[in-house]
Formats: C-alpha cells, sequence, structure tokens
C-alpha cells in the first residue's frame, strides 16, 4: 500500500490560508507564481483553490477569510505616516514593524511605499519653492539696505 499523502497529495505548504491568499492576491509576486505553477501541476491543489472560490461565491466565509479581507490587523494610513515621521510610541512601532516586516502584508507595504514616495515630492517640492523665493528677494534684500 503507497504512503498517506498529506493534503489529498497537495504540495504540503498550499494550506487554505495561503490559498485565500492567492485568490485575494495578497501574497509577494514570487508566491502567487509558485502557487500559480503549483495549482497547474497538481489537480488536488487545483481542486481544493476551485472549492475555496466556489465556497466564497456562495457567501460561505470563515472568520479568518473575513478578518484577512477587511484587513482589521492593518493600521490606519496616519499611523503608517507617523512610524515613517518616528513619532509613534515604541510598542506601537514595534507593532507596526513586525506586521510589514515579518508578517510581510502586501498592503501596508505599498501604503508605506506610496507615503515615502509623496514625503519626498513634498520635500522635493518644499526646496524647489524655498528656492524661487529666495531667487526672487534676493534683489530686494540689497536694495532695503542701501535706503
Amino acid at each position: 500500500m503507497p504512503p498517506a499523502r498529506l493534503n489529498g497529495g497537495m504540495d504540503p505548504h498550499l494550506t487554505d490560508s495561503r490559498l485565500e491568499a492567492y485568490l485575494d492576491e495578497a501574497l509577494a509576486d514570487d508566491e502567487l507564481a509558485a502557487i500559480e505553477q503549483a495549482v497547474r501541476r497538481a489537480p488536488a491543489a487545483a481542486a481544493r483553490l476551485a472549492e475555496l472560490r466556489s465556497q466564497r461565491d456562495a457567501g460561505q466565509n470563515s472568520l479568518g477569510a473575513i478578518w484577512r479581507r477587511q484587513r482589521l490587523t492593518c493600521p490606519a494610513r496616519s499611523r503608517l505616516g507617523s512610524y515613517l515621521l518616528g513619532i509613534l510610541p515604541a510598542d506601537e512601532a514595534t507593532q507596526l514593524r513586525v506586521h510589514v516586516e515579518v508578517v510581510g502584508c502586501l498592503y501596508c507595504r505599498a501604503n508605506l511605499e506610496d507615503l515615502r514616495r509623496e514625503h519626498a515630492g513634498e520635500d522635493h517640492e518644499r526646496s524647489g519653492r524655498r528656492q524661487k523665493i529666495f531667487e526672487s528677494s534676493a534683489g530686494l534684500l540689497g536694495r532695503k539696505k542701501d535706503r
């Protein structure tokens, strides 16, 4: 008799939560590609993915699936901004860092990257405005001294 196969013959790394994250596109690109390849190779994985998709379409959701889809553990964008500025209390900053760097929340990573770009653009815009003001007022400063 052949040995029992885990997960109905599926790769043991293809858990329901990973397949649901695949459906939500909430994994890194390389993980999405790996799961897609595994689903193409393993009929059991394709069948389980289809089953999860049909349960979702029928409105049958687990508490974990709802929690992930609604991103209940994700901080507000304002908290992410405070994190970037370094003004969060230490325990909250640690919790957010774990959420982004260890858990690897793609939504929060994208938000942080957007905030970084926004902040860099504002800094560049501010320095450009300062330079224009300085250049436009440089002649005026010399005139005041002459009077």
